[in-house]
């Protein structure tokens, strides 16, 4: 993307410059965000300790160092001898009268909602604070009675219903150890994550609703607990009372359990290293990756996420179309409930039963900020200007984004049709290695199309090339050169694939396995992972760049690119476009997006094949596998497809020879 000064989309006035961040920026004497962003980088002891004074973390016992390096970058410890627990930030905070409000995070009370939740036939189903508290406790207290410790690890397979926020606090609450994924997932996906995770407890429910259909949860459950000798019981919601077979003595009803709860059972103090979560990568090759999350270390960077980028306040509702599955699903409960917001959830796809919705949704329960993946909004771009334009959406103060990079028309449709022009994109990258971000915008940034801003605070991020050294206005390696608080305690029980993963290509220097790109104005941009990088006639290009160009096309919805096996080039370029509704395929419109790509790139990155498909297999967080659309094409063996999220789409994907 070739961007100057004047493409400037947002420039912040008015209640923007009044956020959060500049009212520490104000108590700590810093004039503007670029000397925030330099500082915090440059030094991360004074950031961390400022960020969480501000923003005012409860601890049992305070922590009496920040930081061990002692043992290398890629396994520093954080808050030395400091005990926390995330429920106590996140729910006891605000209702326990014993613990002391901070100066800068007001206390909601009992009765303010924690959660309003939508299915997809519009039913609406609202928690207070006091209920997810009473209910989490519950849940918490019957684990303990089912024999559930502390570092126990506890699967959620469940729609997103209210009950899954509870069930993740009450794991949290009694130190046993989250294990979220995605319901949409199949026993042989569960059984793999649930055996290395070492589970002693399932979580799921009788069904779930997906489009309009009632699709059955608890089987899939039941295939993946047949080959888990150490699971000891399957909880399970009953959704919609959907017959299923039953196991007495391992299965026990929701109801059931939470009978046997107490409401009064202390939070209990944990060391600030102690696990919350493993998070499970969607890698589409090889054994999963569980990467080990903390108590301290998640909440240090999703409180300061939610609270310096998104500014949530108590009177927010923040609403992020996202799956328990996908980390943003625990980053959003976590992070919106540590500031007294009110969050929604949504079960189901954003276009059914009609394509507006998300809309709807934001009218209906004055949205102030809407988070989505670009895909979705490819999605619901596709299906016509007519459905976003009659909804005002006059609540909306920021908008969100995150999981992949944006193409341009894509981009300018969110900022122009959905936030009005008025609401700044605040797009995010990190991971769920991360469980939070490396790069992020501000609310005070000026911002172009399709930047991410700057570095998140406390990061230092850096964009390189092949030797390490840094570059600028050239897309090369995104790195950091220092730890962070929420930064994976390695892979669970891989700690050789982590190293190997993330600090082999620069020593002491984590590798996040990203292009990036720092223009002339110091506005950061994506262009995917490295690991799809086409190599044609000796030329790297990301197949992001390509995907954009196609997109532009008033006829092309979405697109993706790969590379393969060319005798003369080394690779060749093919790809793969969905059409707008009433835009079908032809010869006439493969030649003339194979000429806008040469002329945009250059004649030699023309594309040797454009097919046209009605759809593109993804994940569920809405990644385009690019990796196993190239294995299909290619013949070959597409690999695990447990994190595919509509498998029917990798049929439409042809199966072809090389070019030549």
């Amino acid at each position: 993307m070739s961007t100057t000064i004047s493409d400037v989309i947002w420039r912040p006035s008015g209640e923007y410059l009044n956020c959060r961040v500049v009212d520490f920026m104000n108590k700590n004497k810093i004039d503007n965000w670029q000397e925030l962003v330099k500082r915090s980088a440059d030094d991360i002891d004074w950031f961390w300790k400022a960020a969480l004074d501000y923003c005012g973390m409860v601890w049992h016992k305070p922590y009496s160092k920040l930081m061990d390096q002692s043992g290398g970058f890629a396994w520093t410890k954080w808050f030395i001898d400091g005990e926390m627990n995330i429920v106590s930030n996140c729910l006891d905070y605000h209702l326990d009268p014993t613990i002391k409000a901070f100066p800068n995070r007001p206390k909601v009370s009992a009765d303010h909602t924690a959660i309003i939740w939508e299915g997809e036939d519009g039913i609406c189903e609202k928690w207070s604070y006091g209920k997810l508290h009473d209910v989490s406790s519950r849940l918490a207290s019957a684990l303990v009675k089912m024999g559930i410790k502390s570092g126990d690890a506890v699967g959620i397979y469940m729609p997103m219903v209210p009950e899954v926020v509870a069930v993740l606090f009450a794991c949290l609450k009694i130190g046993a150890v989250i294990v979220p994924v995605f319901s949409g997932f199949g026993g042989q996906a569960l059984q793999a994550r649930m055996a290395d995770s070492d589970a002693k407890i399932l979580f799921t429910a009788d069904g779930g609703m997906r489009r309009g259909k009632k699709m059955a949860i608890k089987p899939d459950a039941d295939e993946a607990a047949a080959g888990l000798p150490g699971l000891k019981h399957v909880v399970v919601l009953d959704r919609f009372g959907m017959a299923s077979e039953w196991k007495e003595g391992r299965d026990l009803r929701w109801s059931d359990v939470l009978e046997t709860g107490d409401a009064d059972l202390p939070t209990q103090a944990l060391p600030a290293e102690h696990p919350s979560m493993y998070l499970y990568t969607s890698g589409t090759t090889g054994k999963p990756k569980g990467t080990v999350h903390t108590h301290a270390g998640a909440l240090a960077s999703i409180a300061r996420e939610l609270g310096f980028a998104f500014d949530v306040k108590a009177e927010d509702v923040f609403f992020w179309f996202t799956d328990i599955g996908w980390m943003m699903g625990p980053w959003e409960m976590i992070g919106v409930t540590f500031w007294g917001g009110t969050m929604v959830i949504a079960e189901g796809a954003p276009n059914f039963p009609e394509a507006d919705r998300v809309w709807k949704i934001i009218e209906r329960h004055k949205v102030s900020t809407l988070g989505i993946s670009p895909t979705a909004i490819r999605v619901l771009r596709a299906s016509g200007d007519e459905w976003v334009d009659k909804y005002p959406m006059e609540s909306l103060r920021l908008l969100g984004s995150t999981g992949e990079p944006w193409d341009l028309d894509s981009y300018m449709w969110f900022f122009n049709k959905v936030g009005k022009t008025r609401s700044p994109i605040i797009n995010i990258s990190g991971g769920t290695e991360l469980v939070g971000c490396l790069l992020q915008p501000l609310p005070i940034m000026p911002l172009k199309p399709c930047t991410l801003g700057g570095p998140g605070l406390g990061m230092a991020v850096d964009v390189v090339d092949e030797e390490g050294k840094s570059i600028r206005d050239g897309i090369g390696h995104l790195i950091c050169r220092k730890p962070s608080p929420s930064m994976t305690k390695g892979f669970l029980k891989d700690p050789e694939r982590y190293i190997e993963t993330y600090f082999s290509r620069f020593p002491e220097i984590w590798y996040h396995g990203d292009w990036a790109k720092v223009d002339e104005d110091g506005c950061w941009f994506l262009f995917g992972r490295s690991d799809d990088t086409i190599k044609i006639a000796g030329k790297r290009l990301g197949p992001g760049e390509v995907e954009s160009i196609l997109v532009e096309h008033a006829n092309v919805a979405e697109a993706a690119a790969i590379g393969v096996p060319h005798a003369v080039k080394g690779e060749g370029l093919v790809c793969f476009a969905v059409l707008l509704p009433g835009k079908e395929g032809s010869s006439a419109l493969e030649k003339e997006l194979k000429d806008l790509i040469g002329h945009k790139m250059g004649h030699p990155l023309k594309p040797e094949a454009v097919h046209f498909v009605s759809a593109l297999p993804k994940t569920r967080s809405g990644k385009i596998v690019r990796g196993t659309i190239r294995r299909k094409y290619l013949g070959e063996d597409p690999g695990d497809l447990s994190s595919v999220d509509n498998k029917e789409a990798l049929d439409l994907i042809p199966v072809a020879t090389p070019a030549k």
